[in-house]
């Protein structure tokens, strides 16, 4: 299907085929990022989806003491009591629903025995992963694990802290392990399976055959019986249990599995024209890669510190995960806490401002080093990274910005350029979704350093991709659209910026 050209708002011509008459269906994403989450009404009408923000709500750990220290965890049953919340006010909303989709941040899990919780969550960003990948090393090297998994490393990758869970016997107690957006679905419906882009980014996934890894798992001394069934996007998981859709108000409603990976959702949304494009999917984390059709596994992509992760309808998110506006947030927070007086923290959008306009060189510092993964004062490790290496560090906040967006540009250039000798495609064009494609300055400094276009929007790519997913599951558009058919209703439906 070609695409339309641009119409006055950015946005294109509803495209014909994917067209509907009267009413969509009445669908309900659920998108949980790693600090807030939302419940989102959407329908696709006259080949646009229309959506509305129905519910948004903090998602804030929590740190608990444990034996030896302090453990940093996710309070999941107040994100489930206001996940139940938002779905019963757009029940309310919309006279009911027809579908509800549920995605998330990836790699954290939860270990149950008879369908309870033997403990609360870990955060990812929990300090205690070093020990779990000295674990692991003991038993595979970094080589076999890329070679049976296609994953970056990453110290938080679930296959690593899963050792620690055996180390201290809870993988005998256990007897199912269901990621965070597995988890909610399960308490929703009863039905525990695995959704299986999600699941790809737990290490444990047979990058070839898209199946649990029993070699892997046997010889990591993980039990087979802990991680259930695997089910695709598209699929319905079941419906709503009774007390669940009399408390939400919407009894018999299914709940269709999605990309429940947030980038995996995100990529669905990229609004690209060809295949001969980039993404990146800027919040929190930056995931910056290519679409392929298959996984790039060449000792150069391990070297490189690339992974192969599972897309919609198999598609291949060959993309690296680089810092993102993590390092701008966490600044933030630590001016708020500290300000009084004449030193208050500025707001974000005049901070923006400022750092554009300095003119003083910052330094570009390397945004993917461990020491910016921890919660903490952030423009002080930054001070100190650049201290230790003979840079002289920023002196405002402003500089402090203007460093941080420079370094993140720097870094998504490095990573495209990687991408595309590694996978041997040309970019042409940049997208980049979600709340990054908000920041003026960051776009623009992505577009000088990489000498691409960089086409911003839409910010809200997980969400459309949750939702229109669940539309072609339920009939709402031709269940045979492709990707390519799905991103045609983005572009009709959402205005882009290009820098």
């Amino acid at each position: 299907m070609s695409a339309a050209a641009p119409g006055a708002n950015g946005a294109v011509p509803a495209p014909e085929a994917l067209r509907t008459s009267g009413p969509g269906a009445r669908l309900a994403a659920v998108d949980l990022g790693a600090t807030s989450g939302r419940v989102i009404l959407g329908a696709v009408e006259g080949g646009r989806l229309r959506m509305r923000h129905i519910a948004r709500f903090s998602n804030d750990p929590v740190r608990l003491t444990e034996d030896g220290g302090v453990g940093l965890h996710w309070n999941i049953t107040a994100l489930y009591q206001s996940v139940e919340d938002g779905l019963r006010a757009a029940a309310a909303e919309a006279g009911g629903l027809d579908s509800i989709g549920i995605d998330s941040w990836a790699v954290d899990y939860a270990l149950l025995r008879t369908g309870r919780m033997l403990g609360v969550p870990y955060h990812y960003r929990d300090e205690r992963t070093a020990r779990g990948v000295e674990l692991v090393c003991e038993r595979l090297t970094a080589a076999e694990l890329f070679s049976a998994s296609g994953l970056q490393h990453l110290d938080f990758n679930t296959v690593f802290r899963l050792a620690l869970e055996a180390e201290g016997g809870w993988l005998e107690l256990a007897d199912r392990l269901l990621l965070i957006p597995d988890l909610l679905g399960y308490w929703l419906t009863g039905q525990a399976r695995a959704e299986a882009t999600n699941a790809s980014t737990t290490g444990l996934l047979g990058v070839r055959s898209g199946t649990w890894d029993a070699a892997l798992l046997e010889r990591l001394g993980y039990p087979r019986a802990l991680l259930p069934d695997l089910i695709a996007p598209g699929e319905r998981l079941g419906t709503l249990t009774t007390a669940v859709g009399e408390r939400i108000g919407a009894p018999g409603t299914p709940v269709t599995a999605v990309g429940s990976h947030d980038t995996a959702s995100a990529v669905v949304a990229v609004p690209m024209e060809s295949r001969s494009a980039a993404y990146i999917s800027s919040g929190t984390w930056s995931l910056v890669g290519l679409e392929l059709d298959e996984p790039v596994l060449s000792a150069a992509a391990q070297e490189a510190n690339f992974t192969n992760e599972g897309g919609v309808d198999g598609r291949v998110r060959f993309l690296k995960n680089v810092s993102g506006l993590w390092l701008l947030s966490e600044s933030m927070r630590t001016w708020e806490r500290s300000s009084s007086g004449s030193e208050r923290a500025s707001d974000l959008a005049e901070l923006l401002a400022a750092a554009e306009a300095v003119e003083r060189p910052v330094p570009v510092f390397d945004a993917g080093d461990e020491v910016f993964v921890a919660p903490g004062d952030m423009p002080a490790r930054i001070a100190q990274w650049c201290s230790q290496r003979g840079i002289e560090p920023p002196r405002t906040r402003p500089e402090v910005v203007r460093s941080i967006l420079e370094s993140l540009a720097a870094a998504y250039a490095q990573t495209i350029e990687q991408a595309e000798a590694l996978a041997g495609r040309r970019a042409d064009v940049i997208h980049i979704v979600g709340g990054g494609s908000q920041n003026a300055p960051l776009c623009r400094l992505t577009a000088q350093r990489t000498g691409r276009t960089v086409i911003a929007g839409p910010v809200e790519a997980t969400a459309m991709g949750n939702l229109l997913v669940q539309a072609r599951a339920v009939g709402a558009i031709d269940p045979a659209a492709s990707l390519e058919d799905l991103r045609e209703i983005v572009r009709a439906s959402a205005p882009v910026q290009r820098y």
